[in-house]
């Protein structure tokens, strides 16, 4: 059983409070995913994120595939961290962990992803050629987006 880690940091010259506002926001996953990946929230980011809060959304993630995610927010301290893991979807493991701390004139933004692919050895062997980089292209998407709505540090 292989379990891969994607880990992302990013600072940005933006308080705490509102880089919290933004990233515990389900509704704004949207903006800061990719237009090709067609994400479309069906239920649950009618509310500010809980613990225990269910996200059901469609994603089309590879070859126009359209796929239902659906993730609870298992962990939330506020102004801190937060941690949503896949309860339904592509991937066999997929628990992220959000960290957001203040820095000298900003905050670090911390992503650690720890996943698990389907289909044993298959999984493993489309994992560097397939699911890491379009993985790398989505964070990196996120990284340019967010630096273009809160500029850079």
């Amino acid at each position: 059983m292989k379990i891969y880690t994607l880990h992302k940091k990013q600072n940005l010259p933006i308080s705490v409070n509102e880089a919290w506002e933004f990233l515990s926001s389900p509704k704004n996953l949207k903006i800061i995913t990719p237009d090709y990946m067609g994400f479309h929230i069906l239920s649950g980011a009618d509310k500010p994120m809980f613990p225990g809060q269910i996200i059901q959304y469609i994603v089309t993630p590879v070859l126009g595939i359209k796929t239902k995610w659906v993730t609870e927010i298992t962990h939330v301290k506020d102004r801190t961290y937060f941690v949503d893991e896949q309860r339904f979807g592509p991937y066999d493991l997929w628990h992220h962990k959000h960290f957001i701390k203040e820095i000298e004139g900003g905050v670090e933004m911390e992503d650690i992803v720890d996943y698990k692919l389907p289909m044993g050895i298959l999984g493993q062997m489309i994992h560097p050629l397939v699911v890491k980089p379009k993985l790398e292209e989505i964070f990196n998407y996120r990284t340019k987006k967010l630096e273009e709505l809160f500029g850079k540090y």
